[in-house]
């Protein structure tokens, strides 16, 4: 068992997850110990072993680590378990395949010591030897996924992805993070901005690993991994920004096809044309609704910071303001719909121009839809919002 909670007599613990690393392990664990002595730092290097069967177990403990066995498959976990046996005030995690500098730790701990909750690696500044990384991965993974990272969450690291980087014990107890693969690297990036830690980066290089065996990362598989779980704590991006786009592209177009069939280019555009644009408003409408749901259900579970926009919204947005409005909307496509039934009656019930009466009837049905959502989504958010009225009182 993991003797967790760090200690008095030792500042840094350096955790090397390890799945059959017996070529490199020693090199790694070797640099990590003598960077440590050589500059006066009390440490300790705790090799988070993951089930390798090629001795490394043997290799780490020769070389004077400390091993710890993890069952639960994959890098988050590993990396959970050699941090929760961490003894040290600071961690340093790196790969154990020599493609991080081990002897290269001063800087890291050095911001550590002035305070950041979290010190990254940045290998596009410190340098990445030929052959290190992949094209796709330096030239498209990386920069796109860190670029959206910086996007979504408005982070200042320039490489979310740096395998080599240090925290706080403290810090790291206040990220709560649960991801169990390669997303946990971008899992402690984003939670760590998310509740406003100190962040600072230090170059860090990059070196060709030393196995002979492939990696153990898929590129696409944890490449989509890494984008998914952004997106999932991005709701913004994930659900408010497109369900506005679609919203606004639905009215504009639906506006300027009401009143009657517009000509585009060599294309008469008419009734078709302004259903699918109904149907642009109530997608992104939803879209627009699920963002509030899931900004609501963060706050109020205390899972990130409240958006002050929702409490100031909720201060004057009620259950009773979105019924009231949602019956209002519903009233409206109803009296559409009954015009439209009366004008059909008018004619003893027989052919209809569809050109005239769709521009009524699509209307009203868009009406009545939005306002059943509204009503729905009035009930919903007020159940979501028990917690949050309950716990101030």
């Amino acid at each position: 068992m993991p003797e967790p909670g760090p200690s008095e007599s030792i500042e840094v613990t350096v955790v090397m997850p390890c799945l059959n690393e017996a070529e490199t392990l020693a090199v790694c664990i070797r640099k990590a110990l003598d960077c440590l002595s050589e500059n006066g730092f009390t440490g300790e290097v705790v090799v988070a072993d993951n089930g390798s069967t090629d001795g490394s177990q043997a290799i780490a403990e020769a070389e004077g680590a400390r091993v710890v066995s993890v069952e639960a498959k994959g890098y988050g976990s590993a990396l959970m378990g050699g941090i929760a046996a961490a003894k040290g005030r600071y961690v340093i995690m790196g790969d154990a395949d020599d493609s991080y500098d081990f002897s290269s730790l001063v800087p890291f701990i050095e911001r550590l010591r002035e305070g950041n909750d979290l010190v990254m690696g940045n290998r596009f500044r410190g340098g990445i030897a030929p052959g290190a990384m992949p094209p796709l991965h330096r030239y498209l993974g990386n920069p796109v996924l860190s670029g959206l990272g910086r996007l979504f969450f408005r982070c200042p690291v320039g490489d979310f992805h740096c395998g080599l980087r240090g925290f706080s014990r403290e810090a790291f107890d206040r990220m709560k993070l649960q991801t169990t693969g390669m997303e946990f690297a971008s899992e402690m990036v984003v939670k760590a901005t998310l509740l406003g830690l100190q962040i600072a980066e230090v170059p860090t290089t990059l070196s060709p690993d030393g196995r002979s065996r492939p990696p153990h990362l898929r590129s696409w598989r944890d490449g989509w991994r890494h984008l998914r779980f952004m997106l999932l704590f991005s709701p913004g991006w994930l659900f408010l920004y497109p369900g506005l786009l679609l919203m606004t592209i639905g009215l504009g177009v639906g506006g300027w096809l009401l009143p009657e069939a517009r000509q585009l280019g060599g294309a008469t555009l008419d009734v078709n044309t302004l259903a699918y644009s109904a149907l642009a408003v109530m997608l992104g409408f939803q879209s627009v609704l699920f963002a509030v749901f899931t900004r609501t259900f963060v706050s109020t579970q205390g899972l990130g910071k409240e958006s002050r926009v929702l409490n100031r919204l909720y201060r004057y947005v009620t259950l009773e303001t979105g019924l009231i409005v949602g019956v209002v909307l519903i009233v409206l496509g109803l009296v559409g719909s009954v015009s439209a039934t009366l004008g059909w009656r008018e004619l003893d019930f027989g052919e209809l121009n569809p050109s005239e009466v769709m521009r009524q009837v699509i209307p009203s049905i868009l009406a009545i839809a939005l306002g059943f959502q509204i009503v729905l989504a009035s009930f919903f958010l007020s159940v979501l919002g028990l917690k949050r009225r309950g716990g101030s009182g």
